[in-house]
């Protein structure tokens, strides 16, 4: 460990390993009294001293007084408290007995915490043939939208951002999903960069915008294919751009198709709005792109990002300093990550994360009859959390390793009480920028609780034959072994953190990752379908502000939930607000409380995300389970609704 004494306070130089893009270097304190500090380091070249209310606050999750820190049973109805010797010989026993029949055995990995351990249980569960969920809850439309663009999943170095003249925000909320992200698109502002953010509205971006267009949910890709309309009427497509993309002439017709007004209409915006957004494209000095990750979660949420991306390549944008398009980075990008795959591989049968439920109880030959989750609440964070909670209810044994009783876990048989962020060693990479970081321990983890590590690697020894897990330290220098990095754990230990040798411009001359070198536009295009007149209202069930997904602690959440909805939202009109309501979808309503909203368009709900079916929140459960165009990713803003009281 390393860390400097002041005044009887060790204070631990570590990083975040939450699933936030950040990734920020912590100084973390604990006074003799027990009082715990957390705070940016001032000294890291990113995170330049300061951190989010996230951040700052995970304390609390640490201390919290509903956290489980020993190993329990499920008896019935009622839960025991075993000894870890117990429980790992009942996970052995499970293992074994299906063992012959890996395909039985599912391992649900969820991005709880980040870090280069965390792919143990990969390891582990690949080396028995086990069954596994693949596609993703979060990002994986617009991250398979890019690679088909530009053959891989680049982006500027996120600091280039200073160099832009202009930015295009399309929807990213820089009030909550980012503040490192935020302060530099202020600075760029302090610079005289002008700032032009468009979403359906509720984003928090008032304060880092200079204009703002309202749009339709879900009809972003109709936006970008007016301005697309405009731009090839008046012949103004980037000569290079032409040169260097596959696909230009079925993409023409495509667009030419139909009129800008068309395009605008189904997005209700007009045409001065797509003038506005030209002319933001169309300037001299580069423009740089955000794209946020709500308007790649509908079923055409690939679709969405390919116009979008399409619209800065043939303006001209890409490839160039102060330009590009801003996605999601792989966050172990800069990592190796062969060892995490057993050679020879056996052959493994995969089940999708959005539509978990149903692939659980439709599987068989065999059917799953056992499961074990790390790092996610899934039963509350999937869609169609009924569904998936029947699945889990039928399954023979089900394991949950977690710190928190949550709606996965009180289903479990057998709760195994992990260690969390702060608690354990771990090296830890970004989605945002090429800092890679060591995590150091910076505190004692409480009663029982252990590293996932640590579990499968004990679990492992007692299985006949024994599944042998390589140690920390191995993972560690083999992780570390790139052409990216050039540093060992020890040296990392010491320097605290790195960065990545990449190009600080993305496809630099507009030269992609294909094997031709050259850009592919896309070559469909899929209408956004209206509402029916029973469920009117889209559902946004966007992120919070002070918690990440479900982790947010039980004392903390009051319920029934706050939705916000428009004004003018036509539900208004038959709709109280004096007390509660009932937010309904085809899969069932729940208790909710209504406010008001300036900004918001009138066919949206806005429903912050993570609080627990168990306590009344839990909004997944009127989610229906559906798949985006590319990526396997959920298309949780699908979803349409009603407001009505009971």
């Amino acid at each position: 460990m390393t860390f400097t004494e002041t005044a009887a306070r060790v204070e631990t130089i570590t990083a975040c390993t939450m699933d936030c893009p950040d990734t920020c270097s912590l100084l973390v304190s604990k006074s003799p009294d027990g009082k715990v500090r957390i705070r940016g380091n001032p000294d890291h070249p990113f995170t330049r001293g300061f951190i989010c209310r996230k951040g700052m606050r995970f304390h609390r999750r640490l201390s919290s007084p509903n956290r489980v820190t020993h190993p329990l049973r499920r008896t019935g109805s009622t839960w025991e408290p075993v000894s870890w010797d117990q429980a790992l010989d009942l996970c052995a026993a499970a293992i074994q007995e299906h063992r012959w029949e890996p395909s039985s055995i599912l391992h649900f990995h969820g991005e709880g915490a980040k870090g280069v351990l965390k792919q143990l249980g990969k390891l582990f569960f690949a080396s028995l043939g086990a069954s596994r969920a693949k596609g993703s809850l979060c990002d994986a439309a617009g991250y398979i939208a890019c690679v088909q663009d530009f053959g891989s999943r680049l982006n500027h170095d996120v600091e280039d951002i200073l160099n832009a003249a202009r930015i295009v925000n399309w929807g990213k909320d820089f009030s909550r999903s980012s503040v490192h992200t935020a302060a530099l698109v202020q600075q760029a502002r302090g610079r005289g960069a002008r700032v032009l953010t468009i979403s359906p509205g509720g984003d928090g971006n008032a304060g880092y915008s200079d204009r703002f267009i309202r749009i339709r949910p879900g009809t972003d890709r109709h936006l970008a294919a007016g301005v697309l309309r405009l731009l090839m009427e008046r012949s103004s497509v980037n000569a290079e751009a032409l040169s260097r993309i596959v696909g230009w002439s079925s993409f023409r017709e495509l667009i030419l198709s139909r009129s800008a007004a068309h395009w605008s209409s189904v997005c209700d915006a007009d045409a001065r709005d797509l003038e506005e957004i030209l002319s933001w494209y169309l300037a001299s000095e580069p423009t740089a792109t955000f794209l946020g990750a709500g308007l790649q979660r509908y079923s055409r949420g690939g679709e969405n990002v390919r116009y979008i991306n399409a619209l800065a390549m043939l303006t001209g944008h890409i490839g160039r300093p102060g330009g590009g398009v801003y996605f999601h980075l792989h966050s172990l990008g800069n990592f190796n990550l062969d060892w995490t795959r057993p050679s020879p591989s056996l052959p493994r049968r995969s089940l999708l994360m959005p539509t978990i439920g149903r692939d659980l109880l439709g599987a068989s030959d065999p059917p799953v009859r056992m499961i074990w989750v790390n790092g996610s609440n899934v039963v509350n964070q999937a869609p169609a959390s009924t569904e998936t909670a029947r699945a889990f209810d039928a399954l023979g044994f089900k394991v949950v390793v977690d710190a928190f009783m949550t709606d996965t876990a009180e289903r479990a048989d057998l709760f195994l009480p992990c260690t969390l962020m702060l608690e354990q060693e771990d090296i830890v990479g970004s989605y945002l920028h090429d800092h890679v970081h060591h995590a150091a321990r910076a505190l004692d983890p409480p009663g029982e609780a252990r590293p996932d590590h640590w579990i499968f690697s004990e679990i492992g020894r007692r299985l006949d034959p024994p599944v042998l897990l390589p140690e920390p330290e191995e993972c560690f220098k083999w992780s570390l072994k790139t052409p990216f990095l050039d540093i060992t754990p020890d040296e990392l230990r010491a320097r605290k953190s790195v960065r990545a040798l990449r190009p600080a411009v993305a496809y630099a001359g507009m030269r992609f990752d294909h094997p031709d070198g050259k850009y592919r536009l896309p070559g469909a295009f899929h209408d956004e379908p209206p509402p029916s007149p029973e469920y009117p209202l889209r559902l946004l069930t966007l992120l919070r502000r002070d918690y990440l997904h479900s982790q947010i602690p039980q004392e903390e959440q009051s319920m029934p939930p706050v939705v916000q909805v428009a004004p003018d939202c036509a539900a208004l009109r038959d709709l109280r607000l004096d007390g509660t309501a009932l937010m309904v979808s085809p899969l069932g309503c729940m208790e909710v409380r209504v406010e008001v909203q300036e900004g918001l368009h009138p066919e949206t709900v806005i429903y912050r995300r993570g609080d627990w079916w168990k306590l009344g929140g839990g909004v997944n459960r009127i989610i229906a389970a559906r798949l985006t165009d590319v990526g396997r990713g959920a298309a949780y803003h699908d979803q349409y609704v009603r407001l009505e009281n009971p």
